[in-house]
């Protein structure tokens, strides 16, 4: 059972592509996740001796990324040298590979410069349809706090419910951010006006926030909810300093027609100024759910089951479950499981049929025990 199946790692060789590359390495191994290692060469090049010259150089190092990544027991496909513009090869590449998330550093830039993010990075998370996770040069991937700032919107649901996921496999605190935008304008005619027109957004932002929240299963993370007011991009780059987040996940405003690759004003002000690594995510989820149907070992789909309810996909483990129970009949903690699942969705008969089972299997079980310690008194 997958939930993160591919990573699309972007290898630049710069100065901190080892960083990324260890990164790579400890989400593959936290996932169970393969990693496809891409390089892109510039189309550019006339002298064909260069050409085979950058070509080879390319290679060899590839060959030796998928070497290093191979010697610390992750899965890797075969490496990918591409020739043309970084950003449309990942981007394209990402795609036609069927990638859960694209890896990319932030990119390099100097002390000096107005914003962190580089040129290539910043139009991979434009282009892309694709999640991207952007790791900050010489940030390791040690996630103990996530902010999910959340706008009600479609996108920053699917932050949110990938976000749950991270943070319970990355056994990392999740803070979940709404902001409410305050009014500065002067068509108010008096100050009392504009701070009770002000109050009377954070109380309907307060009540939608709890609205939104209740869509989402948080059992077993720990998380806090976090309500600011004030300008939405500020806020967010206050709490990340505040709360000392390691990981910012935020959906992207996309846009349908000739815009849909742009990404919202809020996202690309923070993105461009934000100290830690983040997560930025439009129209697909990081996670995406592969059951173990294929397999004919029970406590392999078992144990996939108690993971997926560790996750919270309580849903889909149930099916897991079920599929255990296909191989080995008998085997109550799968009916168990089963059972309390739906009483957590809700479902009490479906709940108490499955509990009828667990019993009736345990006194079947039960009976066989002391008819054979009869049958051994008697010498039988």
């Amino acid at each position: 059972m997958k939930i993160l199946d591919k990573i699309l790692f972007a290898q630049d060789f710069m100065p901190s592509s080892e960083n990324i590359e260890n990164v790579a390495i400890s989400l593959a191994k936290t996932f169970g996740s393969a990693i496809v290692p891409i390089h892109v060469l510039p189309d550019d090049v006339v002298n064909p001796k260069v050409k085979h010259l950058l070509d080879d150089t390319a290679n060899a190092r590839m060959v030796k990324t998928k070497r290093h990544l191979e010697e610390n027991g992750v899965q890797v496909h075969s490496p990918i040298v591409k020739y043309g513009v970084p950003h449309d090869q990942i981007v394209f590449t990402a795609s036609s590979e069927n990638a859960n998330i694209i890896l990319i550093g932030s990119g390099e830039t100097g002390e000096e410069d107005e914003f962190k993010l580089g040129t290539t990075s910043e139009r991979i998370i434009q282009n892309s349809e694709k999640p991207v996770l952007v790791i900050k040069k010489d940030s390791p991937f040690q996630v103990k706090t996530i902010l999910c700032p959340v706008d009600f919107s479609d996108p920053s649901e699917r932050a949110l419910k990938n976000a749950i996921i991270f943070a319970r496999r990355l056994d990392a605190k999740l803070i979940v951010l709404s902001v409410s935008e305050v009014s500065t304008t002067s068509w108010f005619s008096s100050k009392a006006d504009l701070e009770q027109e002000n109050k009377e957004r954070a109380k309907t932002n307060a009540e939608a926030f709890k609205a939104f929240l209740g869509k989402f299963n948080l059992e077993g993370v720990n998380w806090l909810k976090e309500e600011r007011s004030g300008n939405a991009a500020k806020e967010i780059l206050q709490s990340i300093q505040y709360n000392n987040v390691d990981l910012l996940m935020m959906g992207t405003a996309g846009r349908s027609g000739l815009n849909r690759f742009v990404v919202g004003s809020v996202t690309e002000k923070v993105i461009r100024e934000v100290p830690c690594s983040f997560v930025t995510l439009k129209s697909q989820d990081v996670i995406s759910l592969h059951l173990e149907t294929d397999i004919k070992d029970f406590e392999k789909l078992y144990e996939a089951g108690v993971q997926l309810e560790k996750d919270g996909l309580h849903e889909a483990a149930i099916e897991q479950y079920k599929a255990s129970l296909g191989i080995n009949t008998m085997h109550v903690p799968a009916y168990s499981a089963i059972a309390r699942l739906f009483d957590k969705l809700g479902q009490p008969e479906k709940a108490g049929l499955y509990r009828k089972n667990a019993n009736e299997i345990k006194e079947r079980i039960w009976y066989s025990k002391i008819e054979e310690e009869v049958r051994k008194l008697r010498g039988s």
